[in-house]
This record gives structure tokens, C-alpha cells and sequence, in this order.
């Protein structure tokens, strides 16, 4: 087979080591190279620094829609694209030059968590269940038919870096799963996506890191746990602004207005939630480096309330 990859950050690399496992990838698409860290320096997309220690030819358009997007991807008359996390929208007639089409490994069990963030929103909403669809492509947003699919239990403390790295495991898994069965002849059945149970993941923006005291301690916990490692949640307590990395929610009854403090001690920071209370357990001031709640208290001994 001649398989085509795009795909951008981290998460599709174990895909791309998946599908080029046995040298089979002619090609490897992924976005331009991008300005990060503190000098801005141009850098490659994780899925490129993949490709290039393979070997394997990388391009980098800013855009598919071009004809000469289209007869480049014609030159290497490929037998099947495959899709992770690429980042940019494919149109129909890029779908339509693969022999066998483009599949798509997508982190969320399909209709649930069609979009750009299914791991976060997974956990931000409580689900107790994720996994990994092989989809194959068509013009709307996630929503071609299933071919493989594999899930896992979300772990009740498990973090978005730390589900994100099972997803991406598991979603090589499934893909090299699917490549198997076409190497052996056998084409994976595609099953239409019910109409039922469809949600979107939005894109994370910073601006929802803050946290709410004025909704349920569980439901800020599960913020907490899938805005790290990023945007991170933030909120304002006892007049400062404080980065919160871990919390977990109590059930506790105390009658008191949200985000008051309710004890500061070795456990941690309870603020007062309109029901239970939030504990937090590691954080960060401003400027600051990662701490825990009981050196935040050493810190504060104005806020000694309960310990």
C-alpha cells in the first residue's frame, strides 16, 4: 500500500509509527512550522520531527484547497490517507484522490464529542467513558461512518495529559488494527453514526480556564482535571489569583457564600462551592512555581482558617 499521513502535534505520532511500521507512508503531511517559546524561533510540528528521523518526505501547504495542493497529493497516487489530528480542513475532492479514501483516527466514541477537543470535554463533562474511533472521512465535521472502534474507563482522577496519552496509544492500536484487515483483503465495514447522541467538543479557549464557585464542587473538580496540563483553571481566591493543578471535590455542608475559604491546612485549600466544596491540593501564584496547598498556607497565615 502507499499510505498518505497528516497529522500535526503529539498525539498522532504513535499513528504515524503505527502506519509506517512497515515502510509503507510515501508521505507525511502536517502544518507549518510555528513560532513557540520565549524566542518565538520557528519550530517543527512533533509529527514532522517523526517523519523526518523515518526518512519519510514532509510537506507542509498552508492550505488543501489549491489545485496544486490537489495534484501534489495526485503525485503520490496514494492507496489510502490517513488522518490525526491534522489540523487543517480537507475538501472534498482531496476525500475523493485516495484509491481506498481518507480514514481518521478520532479520540471520543462517535456522534459523542465530534470536534476539536473530545478528550477535555470528555472529562470537564463527567463521563466515566471514552475510546477511539477509525472513521472514514467525508465533507462534514466528524461524522463519516465508524470502521473501528475501542474504548477505556476514564479514570476518576485521571488528568487531560494523562487521557490524552492513553487515546493516543490506543488510537495507533486501532489504526494499525485497521491496516491489518486491509493487508489481509479485508476492507472494514463502515457504520453510519447514529443520529442520536451527538455533542461537540469546542476548541478549549483560555478564557474558560476560571472556575465558577457558584456551580457543584464535582463539576469544578472535573474542570480542573481536563484543563491540565493546559489552559490550566484559575480562579480568584482571598484577593489573589491563583492557578489551580489539582482538586478533588468533597461533599461537605457549610452553609457558607462560594469561594469562601474553609480551611487551609496539610490537606489543602477548601473553598466553599454552591454545593460541597472544592479541595485543592497543588497550585501556583502568580509568577510562581508549582506549589502545594500546605506551602500556599506557611504562605498565608492570614488564611490559618480551620487547619
Amino acid at each position: 500500500m502507499r499510505i498518505v499521513f497528516a497529522g500535526t502535534p503529539d498525539f498522532a505520532v504513535p499513528s504515524l509509527r503505527a502506519a509506517a511500521a512497515r515502510q509503507e507512508v510515501v508521505a507525511v503531511y502536517t502544518q507549518p512550522d510555528r513560532p513557540a517559546g520565549r524566542g518565538r524561533a520557528l519550530t517543527p510540528s512533533p509529527v514532522k520531527l517523526a517523519a523526518l528521523e523515518r526518512g519519510i518526505p514532509v510537506l507542509q501547504p498552508e492550505t488543501l484547497k489549491s489545485q496544486t495542493s490537489r495534484d501534489a497529493l495526485k503525485a503520490l497516487q496514494p492507496d489510502l490517507m490517513v488522518v490525526v489530528a491534522y489540523g487543517l480542513i480537507l475538501p472534498k475532492k482531496i476525500l475523493e484522490i485516495p484509491r481506498l479514501g481518507c480514514w481518521n483516527v478520532h479520540a471520543s466514541l462517535l456522534p459523542r464529542w465530534r470536534g476539536a477537543a473530545p478528550i477535555q470535554r470528555a472529562i470537564e463533562a463527567g463521563d466515566r467513558e471514552t475510546g477511539v474511533c477509525l472513521m472514514q472521512m467525508e465533507a462534514g465535521l466528524d461524522t463519516g461512518p465508524v470502521l473501528l472502534t475501542q474504548s477505556l474507563a476514564i479514570g476518576e482522577q485521571e488528568t487531560g495529559g494523562q487521557l490524552h496519552d492513553r487515546l493516543a496509544v490506543l488510537g495507533a492500536q486501532v489504526l494499525a488494527d485497521g491496516l491489518g484487515l486491509l493487508r489481509a483483503g479485508i476492507r472494514p465495514v463502515p457504520r453510519p453514526q447514529p443520529a442520536q447522541g451527538v455533542t461537540y467538543a469546542h476548541k478549549l479557549e483560555k478564557a474558560e480556564a476560571r472556575l465558577d464557585w457558584s456551580l457543584p464542587a464535582t463539576a469544578l473538580a472535573d474542570k480542573v482535571r481536563a484543563f491540565q496540563p493546559w489552559p490550566v483553571a484559575e480562579a480568584a481566591i482571598a484577593g489573589e489569583r491563583l492557578r489551580i493543578h489539582a482538586a478533588v471535590a468533597l461533599e461537605t455542608a457549610h452553609g457558607q457564600a462560594p469561594g469562601s475559604v474553609l480551611a487551609l491546612g496539610r490537606e489543602g485549600l477548601d473553598i466553599a462551592c454552591a454545593q460541597g466544596a472544592l479541595r485543592i491540593r497543588t497550585l501556583q501564584r502568580e509568577g510562581g512555581k508549582l506549589i502545594t496547598a500546605a506551602d500556599y498556607g506557611n504562605a498565608r497565615r492570614d488564611l490559618a482558617v480551620g487547619a
